[in-house]
């Protein structure tokens, strides 16, 4: 069974960091792209960061160029998400995706998390 676990979500201060974690289990991993999207209340689930199965190959949307930060530890079978300098609009559901090319639209990927909460607020 594909599971697919956020953590590391909480309340922060504006301009603080938060690390996201995605642990997988239940498929290939190395050979899936991981996906982590938002949805903040009222709005879509948009694309924020994107990671290949390949070296190298990372997407991130203009929002968060330069203050988010994706990475993979295959060994074990994680992705995380480093947010600096968060923005009360950061707010939101986080969720990360798995699937065989990803992509950066949400209809990409088969399957998802159930989501880590991020606040950013004084």
């Amino acid at each position: 069974e594909v599971q697919l676990v956020e953590s590391g979500g909480g309340l922060v201060q504006p301009g603080g960091s938060l690390r996201l974690s995605c642990a997988a289990s239940g498929f290939n991993f190395r050979d899936y792209a991981i996906g982590w999207f938002r949805q903040a209340p009222g709005k879509e689930r948009e694309g924020v960061a994107v990671i290949g199965s390949s070296a190298g190959s990372e997407w991130y949307s203009n929002s968060v160029k330069d203050r988010f930060t994706i990475l993979r530890e295959n060994a074990k079978d994680t992705v995380y998400l480093q947010m600096n300098s968060l923005k009360p609009e950061d707010t939101a559901v986080y969720y990360c995706a798995a699937d065989r090319f990803g992509g950066s639209q949400k209809g990409q990927y088969n399957y998802w998390g159930r989501g880590t909460q991020v606040t950013v607020s004084s």
